[in-house]
């Protein structure tokens, strides 16, 4: 039976709001039971969980935020509209990234080729300098950086939650060792993530941003997959695959609006493990996902699919919507400069 590390920790769950929030403890008591019900895919792989070091965290964040981050530790209050914290915030995202930091040690070790990390908050929209977005530390940045230092000479980041993960591209905007692929709806919060965002300098060519309108089903992310994700990702050649697993793009969350049913994330996640094959571990970082049922099923789903060995079922040809299929073609025409895309 295959292995998968596991992160988790009940000091995810003390970050919490005075109020309703959409970002809210019981998520994660909805992606454990879905992370039950797929155990007979794998042999759990307990991992270390601990604080990330200020060192670990200033790969990729700035000093000053880092300190001032530090200094919230205890209080209550909003670092952006969007983003609360309470008095364990600032040890839950320290420990959400330091664990997410352990689970690469884990699979760069050869102690597990998959993990997964529910970890809280999370992460992909804090910047190198600001919380946004539910964020306070980018925990799939700080592993990826984690891995480079470790001597990983390519690391690829597939994100498929619905919102852009414009913190995770800043930060690897210009660095051509860190692929960063994302699918989300846009025009759509944070605002970021146009086709045209294709990186800087050395790093030009290795963001590829697959903005797709509202709507989108799984037929418009396996032919996204299929004409887009896929190719790039092989050619990239990863020695570590990290994908910020949100599941918002779900067609029963309350925050967006696509269409995903549960089976698209079976299908991502057992498409890109075939892709790296044995070359290079993977791993699923948590994200967003806000119905609880549907976080829940999905991640059953994505954790399934990327543990198991079953042949891929047979699928219809995709049929998509004149927009969805142009939102493909400026896709596919932006990463073309850069990739082979046959």
């Amino acid at each position: 039976m295959s292995t998968l590390a596991v992160v988790d920790d009940p000091r995810f769950a003390l970050h919490r709001a005075t109020g309703p929030h959409p970002e809210r403890p019981e998520r994660l008591d909805a992606a454990r039971a879905g992370l039950a019900r797929a155990a007979g895919a794998f042999a759990p792989v307990p991992t270390t969980v601990r604080a990330a070091s200020p060192e670990e965290l200033c790969r990729v964040h700035d000093p000053a935020y880092c300190e001032a981050l530090a200094q919230k530790a205890g209080g209550r209050g909003y670092l952006d509209e969007d983003t609360y914290y309470g008095p364990d915030s600032v040890e839950s995202a320290r420990v959400a990234a330091g664990s997410s930091i352990e689970l690469v040690s884990t699979l760069l070790d050869g102690r597990a080729r998959a993990g997964v990390a529910l970890v809280r908050p999370p992460g992909h929209h804090a910047r190198p300098k600001a919380a946004m977005g539910f964020c306070l530390l980018n925990n799939v940045a700080i592993a990826a950086a984690h891995a480079r230092a470790r001597g990983a000479r390519r690391v690829a980041i597939v994100d498929f939650d619905v919102h852009h993960g414009n913190g995770t591209q800043e930060m690897f905007y210009a660095d051509p060792s860190v692929l960063f692929v994302s699918l989300h709806q846009f025009p759509f919060y944070p605002g970021t993530g146009a086709a045209a965002e294709t990186g800087r300098g050395e790093g030009e060519g290795f963001t590829v941003n697959v903005p797709l309108s509202a709507g989108a089903d799984d037929a418009v992310y396996r032919a996204a997959f299929d004409r887009l994700v896929l190719p790039v990702v092989e050619q990239f050649a990863p020695e570590l695959l990290l994908v910020s697993a949100g599941f918002d793009a779900h067609a029963s969350d309350p925050l967006a609006s696509m269409r995903l049913s549960r089976d698209a994330y079976g299908f991502m996640t057992r498409r890109l493990r075939a892709v790296v094959g044995q070359a290079a571990p993977m791993a699923l970082i948590l994200e967003g996902g806000y119905d609880l049922a549907a976080l829940s099923d999905s991640l059953e789903q994505a954790v399934t699919g990327m543990m198991d060995d079953l042949p891929e079922p047979a699928l219809p040809s995709p049929r998509l919507s004149p927009a969805h299929s142009a939102d493909l073609d400026r896709a596919r025409a932006a990463a073309s400069a850069h990739w082979r895309l046959d």
